[in-house]
């Protein structure tokens, strides 16, 4: 589902526009940058000038990767571990040469540390803690009235551009055979 907002929140940011650039810190403290997983073809020269590649804390393909961008609202919870469990388990799908998973919550990176350690998530999980939940605004999924991200997940292409995306309500997991339908797509 796209496009809709609900109460307390601005609608999602649609299919087929520029997905929002962020820097975030992971839950080893590095710093992620949306910008930094798109390709040469996209003007991204890996370049250190303007937040590129160079600025990152991750090694990168100048050739870009696909992102599944995957929003949830709190480490710690059934569903949202869950959700980060089954990512886990289909790994390969989701970290590849071609393909880069990147979690994102309002908890603070020190939470998130724990989280991945007990939960065993090798994949970065991104802290929206401060400003506030400004990356999960950016992508109209925030919810004001609870303080967190909805369940959106958006797959992003190496070019910026959002190609999939899905928003589910804080208690409605998504389902794990959509992400691959939308990258086999790409």
């Amino acid at each position: 589902m796209t496009g809709t907002g609900r109460a307390g929140t601005a609608a999602p940011i649609a299919v087929g526009d520029q997905a929002p650039d962020f820097s975030l810190k992971d839950n080893h403290g590095r710093t992620v940058r949306l910008a930094d997983f798109r390709g040469a073809a996209a003007g991204h020269d890996g370049g250190d000038e303007g937040g590129g590649a160079g600025d990152s804390d991750l090694d990168l393909d100048l050739d870009g990767k696909n992102v599944v961008l995957v929003f949830y609202p709190f480490a710690f919870t059934g569903v949202c571990a869950g959700e980060l469990g089954a990512l886990r388990d289909a790994l390969p799908a989701f970290v590849n040469d071609d393909t880069q998973l990147l979690a994102v919550s309002t908890d603070s990176i020190h939470t998130l540390r724990i989280f991945a350690e007990q939960e065993g998530l090798e994949y970065p999980l991104l802290s929206d803690f401060w400003p506030h939940g400004q990356t999960s605004r950016a992508y109209g999924i925030f919810d004001e009235d609870k303080g967190c991200a909805l369940r959106g997940t958006f797959v992003i292409d190496r070019t910026g551009i959002v190609r999939w995306s899905v928003v589910n309500a804080l208690p409605d997991a998504r389902d794990l055979d959509q992400y691959v339908k939308a990258l086999a797509a790409l």
